[in-house]
């Protein structure tokens, strides 16, 4: 039997600050809410004590960012998809935004292990006036102390309905995979994909769109990873980035830049980065 976790997180807007109510049960929750940027900010850490995931395991976030309200949510280390005996280990996240809100979904990096059974979904609905800033790093394997990722599945799938829909299962015995990683046309043997996205509940801007491109670009110059990231407007409502590396750290770090860049370009806020992710 797995260990299966709930979390909802219901934030509100009572001026001037943005507050919340949660509700969990099992083996996942937030720490206390934070507001280092001022009342109008909640930063919450996701946390979950096994420090990872195994097979027959589930976890389930509910997130609802009411109107006005603005919510960053991160968590302290990097989520771990561990070896399965056979069963599937999930995480599904539902956040639903209400108008006007804004969202700023910023996990550290999911690692598959080899051997992982796993599925990981992200929903994310998006009413009109409301935003949110996304991620999502991958990592497969542990390359650094030679345990490649040669067995097992992982299923992601990324979602904001209407406007993007991206799913991918890569299986470690199907050969197709070793080439999807291996090809300079798919993963050109590089062992982490970062995503990051700036999506809209309505279109965006011309204006907005091509400062959010402009800022993503100029990080991405200034970035050692310059020749395997790009960025696009894929929609009218959503900018997407992409990058491959050979470790988590300088993926992430072009991530945080152009986090930076983006709160700067689309809300007018210097960046705040969370105090965990230095520890």
């Amino acid at each position: 039997m797995g260990w299966h976790g709930h979390l909802t997180l219901n934030y509100r807007h009572e001026a001037p600050r943005t507050v919340v109510h949660d509700r969990h049960d099992g083996p996942l929750r937030v720490l206390a809410s934070l507001h280092p940027e001022g009342p109008g900010v909640c930063h919450h850490v996701l946390v979950h004590p096994p420090g990872g995931i195994v097979g027959g395991d589930r976890l389930d976030i509910a997130v609802h960012v009411g109107p006005q309200a603005h919510a960053l949510i991160t968590t302290p280390g990097a989520t771990r998809f561990y070896r399965s005996a056979g069963d599937t280990a999930e995480q599904h996240l539902v956040a639903r935004l209400s108008p006007q809100a804004r969202l700023e979904w910023l996990p550290l990096e999911t690692i598959a292990y080899s051997g992982t059974r796993s599925v990981n979904h992200l929903r994310f609905e998006l009413a009109p006036g409301a935003e949110m800033i996304g991620w999502d790093l991958l990592a497969l394997g542990l390359p650094a102390s030679n345990e490649p990722f040669v067995q097992g599945s992982f299923e992601q799938q990324i979602e904001l309905p209407g406007v993007w829909l991206e799913r991918g299962v890569l299986d470690a015995q199907d050969p197709h995979t070793a080439r999807l990683l291996d090809s300079p046309l798919g993963w050109n043997g590089r062992r982490v994909l970062a995503t990051m996205w700036w999506g809209s509940g309505e279109a965006l801007a011309p204006a907005q769109r091509e400062a959010l491109l402009d800022a993503a670009r100029q990080c991405i110059e200034a970035s050692p990873l310059r020749d395997q990231a790009g960025v696009t407007a894929a929609d009218e409502r959503l900018v997407v980035l992409r990058t491959l590396a050979e470790r988590t750290e300088p993926a992430q770090a072009l991530l945080a830049a152009v986090w930076a860049a983006w709160r700067e370009v689309g809300w007018g806020l210097p960046a705040c980065p969370p105090r965990v992710w230095k520890t």
